[in-house]
């Protein structure tokens, strides 16, 4: 998904009087909108599928410790995306939950 195409979707979302920050060059992490309490909603993404988007540049330690310093660890307000870890389900997983 092109920048573009992503902030329409998400003006879609949000309406005309709303609107959020985009962490550039990870669009196609995006996941959605995330809205706590009275505090204004952000974008989150997936923290695995940006660290893939940085390993086409560099390898999978850099691109983690880039992501970890640059992109998470920076904020920039209130509405400062959000980033999450997914719990992928395998029958390895399922089998210990039992």
């Amino acid at each position: 998904m092109t920048k573009k195409e992503l902030k329409k979707v998400v003006e879609e979302m949000l309406g005309e009087d709303e609107n959020i920050l985009l962490a550039d060059g990870f669009e196609d992490a995006f996941v959605g909108i995330g809205r706590q309490f009275s505090n204004p909603p952000y974008a989150i993404y997936d923290r695995e599928k940006c660290i893939e988007i940085l390993m086409d540049d560099m390898s999978e330690e850099e691109a983690e410790e880039y992501f970890e310093y640059n992109v998470q660890g920076a904020y920039v307000g209130e509405s400062t995306p959000s980033f999450v870890e997914t719990l992928k389900f395998n029958k390895e997983v399922k089998n210990q939950i039992k």
